[in-house]
């Protein structure tokens, strides 16, 4: 059997592809690869990436070919690539664009390529979603059934490019600021340019609807008020809590000419409904119970919205998938750092909210000095006697939180802070009872989620400003929290295998910084537990962006505390 034990790549007749970390041609292989294919495992010696159908065709909408990636796949694989993953590479990129909704007088016909119609046509699901043949490869559609329709299609492996067009919008005057509010000069930062004229490009035949990818810290609100701007129309935006409500509503009012009058917010304290509107994906979702209808599903229709902004696209719930199926006349922008669905739904975001449309990796950021460079640390603490014992002893489904809670980590997070004297530095975790112990022992402040709206203003304005040095926040810190002048984050404990929240806690730091521009992110896991097994499965999309993280262990030392083993 050939093998050539010089080349980087292993590849599986499942898709999957291994590449040899020690090989001297790494780098440049990592970011051929994430193109084309999602990083699920990060062993010492290999890392694997998977390549799927939404990974070809987000490869495919950025332009990638399929020849292009065969011969990348066959000028480095150590082995032959097996048949299987040509042939799906070659069938998945040729499959895009064969699909595609078309507007004719005020009706929804869908095009196919004669050659594929009868793969899908004989199945009852979509023949529901259809109307009647018009001839040969074009179907007239169901208007209702537009959004849904492009869903079904792409769960069965037929991705569908709409070019049906957007309904008319309510329009609304909004220009950008030379000079905001507080009196800082202002101006859109290229790449933030570069997001919204691909999301807006004519020639795209996705043209007003897709996610754009930028790190935490990169300014994807502003890549929402650039789009505002452009289009000048009504926005609903839609975020991930009340924090970022607020923060949206002051940054739209901070950058552009436009009347607070017209900003409203839609949460659980307010329900206006303004030519701008915000409201949250928990408020949208909210019923009283399962007989009951989600009420606030109204706000999809109250206006003639020209945009919708889903900031952190990743974290949409399955209602507001629904919802969205029946909004593709509307506009849609999806805003995130990273598409990583833990249930595995990236295809839905694909076929209702649109593709990949912009990517800027974390790594070229922070080269140009528009995010911090931040020096990872997993540190690998023993479990202490007490909790060893009942770690052993618990069931499988309480020993991560167990080695989660390790009162071991106190002792690290306090050597820490005797590092960093004098910085700004977040401790998170997932636990209550571990943070509020940590926080009595500290004398620090903690935010959780029984913290009320002014208490955490109130500490996140006292950090921001100098006040606090050090701030405990649980998960409701993970999305749209802007402390930019942190400079070091602890994680504590976390969700299982989270690769979405490892990379928004990093986010927490990642502002760039005044001087030297650098950061610490600090992971402190329990040695030999489930948790350190999951740590390697929540480095995954940091990794892939091109992270290390430094490795230490710790042991207990009754007379020095805590030491490391070298």
């Amino acid at each position: 059997m050939y093998f050539n034990d010089e080349k980087a790549l292993i590849i599986q007749e499942d898709g999957c592809v291994q590449l040899e970390v020690n090989h001297p041609d790494y780098e440049q292989m990592r970011k051929e690869l994430i193109c084309f294919a999602d990083l699920m495992k990060t062993p010492e010696q290999f890392h694997t990436f998977h390549i799927t159908n939404t990974s070809l065709w987000n490869a495919a909408a950025m332009g990638k070919k399929a020849e292009e990636i065969k011969q990348f796949l066959t000028t480095h694989c150590k082995m032959k690539v097996p048949l299987s993953v040509i042939q799906q590479v070659q069938k998945m990129m040729h499959r895009y664009g064969t699909l595609q909704i078309n507007k004719e007088n005020e009706s929804l016909y869908i095009n196919a390529d004669t050659s594929l119609e009868q793969d899908w046509v004989q199945d009852k699901e979509i023949r529901s979603l259809l109307e009647e043949e018009i001839k040969e490869g074009k179907w007239k559609l169901k208007k209702q059934n537009r959004g849904i329709l492009k869903k079904v299609m792409t769960s069965k492996g037929y991705p569908v490019i709409d070019k049906a067009g957007y309904d008319d919008s309510e329009q609304l005057p909004i220009s950008l600021r030379d000079v905001t509010n507080s009196g800082e000069m202002f101006h859109i930062r290229d790449y933030q340019k570069e997001a919204v004229e691909a999301f807006l490009n004519s020639k795209n035949i996705f043209s007003g609807s897709g996610v754009v990818h930028l790190p935490c810290g990169a300014g994807k609100t502003m890549v929402g008020i650039y789009a505002m701007a452009k289009l000048q129309c009504e926005v609903l935006i839609l975020t991930s809590n009340k924090t970022s409500v607020k923060q949206w509503k002051r940054e739209i009012a901070d950058k552009c000419n436009i009347s607070t009058s017209a900003i409203g917010e839609y949460t659980g304290d307010n329900k206006q409904i303004k030519p701008i509107t915000i409201s949250t994906y928990q408020l949208l979702t909210y019923r009283r119970d399962k007989q009951h209808d989600f009420k606030h599903m109204k706000l999809f229709s109250s206006r003639k919205w020209g945009l919708i902004i889903y900031d952190e696209v990743h974290l949409l719930p399955a209602p507001v998938f629904r919802a969205t199926a029946d909004l593709q006349a509307t506009r849609r922008l999806g805003l995130t750092a990273t598409l990583i669905r833990e249930d595995g739904r990236e295809t839905d975001v694909f076929s209702l909210v649109g593709h990949k449309c912009y990517e800027l990796h974390w790594k070229e950021l922070e080269a140009k000095g528009w995010i911090a460079k931040v020096q990872c640390h997993e540190v690998r603490i023993d479990l202490s006697e007490a909790d060893q014992k009942l770690y052993w002893e618990s069931a499988a489904k309480y020993k991560h939180r167990i080695a989660g809670e390790n009162s071991n980590k106190l002792q690290y997070i306090q050597r820490i802070l005797h590092h960093h004297a004098h910085q700004k530095i977040l401790i998170i975790g997932q636990y209550i009872t571990q943070l509020e112990h940590i926080a009595d022992v500290l004398k620090a402040p903690v935010i959780h989620g029984k913290s009320n709206n002014e208490t955490r203003e109130a500490y996140y304005n006292a950090f921001k400003q100098g006040k606090l040095n050090i701030l405990i926040v649980s998960k409701v810190a993970n999305f749209a929290v802007d402390l930019p002048n942190a400079t070091v984050a602890i994680q504590v404990s976390g969700s299982f295998g989270s690769r979405q929240e490892e990379a928004q806690r990093l986010g927490r730091v990642l502002r760039p910084k005044k001087g030297d521009n650098e950061a610490h992110f600090y992971s402190l896991v329990s040695k030999d537990t489930v948790e350190q097994e999951n740590s390697m499965h929540r480095q995954l999309f940091l990794v892939e962006q091109g992270y290390t993280y430094d490795i230490k262990e710790v042991s207990g030392d009754e007379k020095d505390g805590m030491y490391l083993v070298q």
